[in-house]
Protein backbone atom coordinates (compact mmCIF):
# COMPACT_ATOMS: atom_id res chain seq x y z
CA UNK A 1 0.00 0.00 0.00
CA UNK A 2 1.30 3.59 -1.25
CA UNK A 3 2.09 5.94 1.88
CA UNK A 4 -1.10 7.61 2.71
CA UNK A 5 -0.67 11.60 2.79
CA UNK A 6 -2.28 14.03 4.81
CA UNK A 7 -5.47 14.67 2.60
CA UNK A 8 -5.90 11.06 2.71
CA UNK A 9 -7.23 11.18 5.91
CA UNK A 10 -9.91 12.27 7.72
CA UNK A 11 -9.65 12.61 11.49
CA UNK A 12 -12.43 11.59 14.80
CA UNK A 13 -11.78 12.96 17.94
CA UNK A 14 -14.15 10.18 20.23
CA UNK A 15 -15.70 12.14 23.11
CA UNK A 16 -18.99 9.74 22.88
CA UNK A 17 -18.54 8.11 25.55
CA UNK A 18 -20.19 8.73 29.00
CA UNK A 19 -17.55 9.24 31.31
CA UNK A 20 -19.10 7.55 33.87
CA UNK A 21 -15.64 7.62 36.27
CA UNK A 22 -14.91 10.92 36.16
CA UNK A 23 -18.48 11.51 37.62
CA UNK A 24 -20.35 12.21 34.63
CA UNK A 25 -20.30 15.64 32.37
CA UNK A 26 -17.97 15.64 29.43
CA UNK A 27 -14.30 15.11 30.84
CA UNK A 28 -13.60 16.00 27.41
CA UNK A 29 -14.15 19.86 28.33
CA UNK A 30 -12.11 19.33 31.43
CA UNK A 31 -9.59 22.27 32.21
CA UNK A 32 -5.99 21.44 31.75
CA UNK A 33 -3.67 23.83 32.38
CA UNK A 34 -6.04 26.67 31.17
CA UNK A 35 -7.08 24.73 28.36
CA UNK A 36 -9.43 22.22 27.77
CA UNK A 37 -8.38 18.56 27.28
CA UNK A 38 -10.18 18.13 23.98
CA UNK A 39 -8.80 21.54 23.14
CA UNK A 40 -5.11 19.96 23.47
CA UNK A 41 -6.04 16.89 21.17
CA UNK A 42 -7.79 18.70 18.71
CA UNK A 43 -4.06 21.28 18.22
CA UNK A 44 -2.43 18.05 17.51
CA UNK A 45 -4.57 16.26 15.29
CA UNK A 46 -5.63 19.04 13.38
CA UNK A 47 -2.06 19.69 11.40
CA UNK A 48 -1.92 16.15 11.00
CA UNK A 49 -5.50 15.22 8.90
CA UNK A 50 -7.26 16.64 5.95
CA UNK A 51 -10.57 17.02 7.64
CA UNK A 52 -11.88 16.85 11.44
CA UNK A 53 -14.75 15.85 12.75
CA UNK A 54 -16.06 15.35 16.73
CA UNK A 55 -18.06 12.14 17.77
CA UNK A 56 -20.18 13.01 20.54
CA UNK A 57 -23.96 12.24 21.81
CA UNK A 58 -26.31 15.03 23.10
CA UNK A 59 -26.79 18.26 22.49
CA UNK A 60 -23.78 19.72 20.19
CA UNK A 61 -23.46 22.99 21.17
CA UNK A 62 -21.73 22.29 24.17
CA UNK A 63 -18.77 21.99 21.82
CA UNK A 64 -19.58 24.92 19.44
CA UNK A 65 -16.32 26.54 20.29
CA UNK A 66 -14.46 24.32 18.88
CA UNK A 67 -15.82 24.94 15.32
CA UNK A 68 -16.14 21.41 14.27
CA UNK A 69 -18.39 19.28 12.55
CA UNK A 70 -20.11 17.18 15.30
CA UNK A 71 -21.48 13.54 14.36
CA UNK A 72 -23.04 11.68 16.79
CA UNK A 73 -23.61 7.65 17.03
CA UNK A 74 -25.21 5.76 13.96
CA UNK A 75 -25.78 2.51 16.29
CA UNK A 76 -27.76 3.70 19.11
CA UNK A 77 -27.16 2.66 22.72
CA UNK A 78 -23.59 3.82 23.51
CA UNK A 79 -22.03 0.70 22.58
CA UNK A 80 -18.58 1.75 22.62
CA UNK A 81 -15.64 3.22 20.45
CA UNK A 82 -16.14 1.46 17.27
CA UNK A 83 -19.58 3.03 16.86
CA UNK A 84 -17.37 6.57 16.98
CA UNK A 85 -15.12 4.90 14.54
CA UNK A 86 -18.19 3.98 12.45
CA UNK A 87 -19.89 7.65 12.68
CA UNK A 88 -16.28 9.24 11.65
CA UNK A 89 -16.20 6.52 8.78
CA UNK A 90 -20.29 7.72 7.63
CA UNK A 91 -19.04 11.41 7.94
CA UNK A 92 -16.09 10.60 5.54
CA UNK A 93 -17.57 9.05 3.06
CA UNK A 94 -20.39 11.24 2.45
CA UNK A 95 -17.93 14.73 3.27
CA UNK A 96 -14.55 13.87 2.07
CA UNK A 97 -15.07 11.26 -0.54
CA UNK A 98 -11.93 11.03 -1.42
CA UNK A 99 -10.39 10.45 1.36
CA UNK A 100 -9.37 6.63 2.58
CA UNK A 101 -8.75 6.52 5.84
CA UNK A 102 -9.94 7.41 9.48
CA UNK A 103 -7.63 8.52 12.01
CA UNK A 104 -9.28 8.13 15.41
CA UNK A 105 -7.85 9.64 18.92
CA UNK A 106 -9.52 9.69 21.91
CA UNK A 107 -10.63 13.07 23.76
CA UNK A 108 -9.53 12.01 26.97
CA UNK A 109 -5.39 11.43 25.99
CA UNK A 110 -3.92 15.07 25.79
CA UNK A 111 -0.69 14.48 25.02
CA UNK A 112 -1.21 12.73 21.77
CA UNK A 113 2.47 12.78 19.65
CA UNK A 114 2.55 15.30 16.60
CA UNK A 115 4.32 12.21 14.38
CA UNK A 116 0.70 10.14 15.20
CA UNK A 117 -0.40 9.92 11.28
CA UNK A 118 2.97 9.38 9.64
CA UNK A 119 3.97 6.73 12.04
CA UNK A 120 0.96 4.70 11.55
CA UNK A 121 0.66 5.42 7.88
CA UNK A 122 4.22 4.19 7.44
CA UNK A 123 3.72 1.37 9.70
CA UNK A 124 0.61 0.78 7.41
CA UNK A 125 2.22 1.10 3.77
CA UNK A 126 4.72 -1.79 5.09
CA UNK A 127 2.39 -4.51 6.36
CA UNK A 128 -0.07 -6.46 4.84
CA UNK A 129 -2.63 -5.75 7.72
CA UNK A 130 -5.79 -3.01 6.87
CA UNK A 131 -5.95 -1.34 10.60
CA UNK A 132 -3.15 0.15 12.48
CA UNK A 133 -3.20 1.13 16.29
CA UNK A 134 -1.05 2.86 18.33
CA UNK A 135 1.07 0.87 21.47
CA UNK A 136 3.19 2.16 24.09
CA UNK A 137 5.36 0.59 27.09
CA UNK A 138 3.62 -2.79 25.84
CA UNK A 139 -0.04 -1.41 25.83
CA UNK A 140 -2.20 -1.73 22.84
CA UNK A 141 -4.68 1.77 22.41
CA UNK A 142 -7.22 -0.10 20.44
CA UNK A 143 -9.39 3.79 20.10
CA UNK A 144 -6.24 5.33 18.64
CA UNK A 145 -5.77 4.07 15.08
CA UNK A 146 -5.58 4.07 11.29
CA UNK A 147 -8.96 2.58 9.69
CA UNK A 148 -9.56 1.98 5.99
CA UNK A 149 -12.93 4.09 5.40
CA UNK A 150 -14.22 1.89 2.86
CA UNK A 151 -14.77 -1.04 6.36
CA UNK A 152 -17.77 0.93 7.39
CA UNK A 153 -20.59 -1.70 5.69
CA UNK A 154 -18.31 -4.14 7.43
CA UNK A 155 -18.27 -2.48 11.27
CA UNK A 156 -21.48 -1.56 10.98
CA UNK A 157 -22.78 -5.12 10.30
CA UNK A 158 -20.20 -6.30 13.19
CA UNK A 159 -21.85 -4.05 15.77
CA UNK A 160 -25.23 -4.87 14.97
CA UNK A 161 -24.49 -8.61 15.25
CA UNK A 162 -23.36 -7.76 19.09
CA UNK A 163 -19.42 -7.27 18.47
CA UNK A 164 -17.94 -4.78 20.66
CA UNK A 165 -14.93 -5.51 21.69
CA UNK A 166 -12.25 -3.30 19.24
CA UNK A 167 -10.17 -6.36 18.78
CA UNK A 168 -12.01 -8.52 18.17
CA UNK A 169 -13.34 -6.68 15.19
CA UNK A 170 -9.79 -5.47 13.54
CA UNK A 171 -7.79 -8.40 13.99
CA UNK A 172 -10.50 -9.76 11.26
CA UNK A 173 -9.18 -7.37 8.92
CA UNK A 174 -5.63 -7.43 10.06
CA UNK A 175 -4.23 -5.57 13.31
CA UNK A 176 -0.73 -3.60 13.11
CA UNK A 177 0.37 -2.86 16.35
CA UNK A 178 2.62 0.56 16.01
CA UNK A 179 5.11 1.31 18.52
CA UNK A 180 5.48 4.58 19.63
CA UNK A 181 8.16 6.06 22.48
CA UNK A 182 8.17 7.18 26.18
CA UNK A 183 8.50 10.91 26.18
CA UNK A 184 10.62 12.17 28.62
CA UNK A 185 10.51 15.07 30.82
CA UNK A 186 12.92 15.66 33.56
CA UNK A 187 14.36 12.39 34.17
CA UNK A 188 10.51 10.97 34.27
CA UNK A 189 8.85 8.90 31.34
CA UNK A 190 5.34 9.52 30.29
CA UNK A 191 3.06 7.85 27.99
CA UNK A 192 2.13 10.04 25.23
CA UNK A 193 -1.06 8.13 25.31
CA UNK A 194 -1.87 8.64 28.71
CA UNK A 195 -5.46 9.37 29.45
CA UNK A 196 -7.67 10.75 32.18
CA UNK A 197 -10.86 8.78 32.91
CA UNK A 198 -10.99 9.86 36.68
CA UNK A 199 -10.32 12.93 38.98
CA UNK A 200 -7.21 11.29 40.06
CA UNK A 201 -5.72 10.94 36.63
CA UNK A 202 -6.68 14.44 35.20
CA UNK A 203 -4.69 15.62 38.29
CA UNK A 204 -2.32 13.34 37.07
CA UNK A 205 -2.55 14.88 33.73
CA UNK A 206 -1.89 17.88 35.22
CA UNK A 207 1.24 17.18 37.51
CA UNK A 208 2.82 15.82 33.76
CA UNK A 209 1.62 18.96 31.68
CA UNK A 210 3.80 21.04 33.93
CA UNK A 211 6.57 18.30 34.04
CA UNK A 212 6.90 18.47 30.32
CA UNK A 213 6.64 22.87 30.15
CA UNK A 214 5.67 24.68 27.59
Amino acid sequence: MKTLQRDDIVGVILAGGLSRRMGGGDKALADLGGATMIDRVVACVAPQVGALVLNANGDPVRFAALGLPVVADTVAGFVGPLAGVLAGMRWARANAPTATHLLSASADAPFIPADLVSTLAAALAASRGRIALARSAGGLHPVIGLWPVDLADDLEAALSAGTRKVLAWTDRHGTVPVDFPMRTANGESIDPFFNANTPAELDEAQRLLELMGP
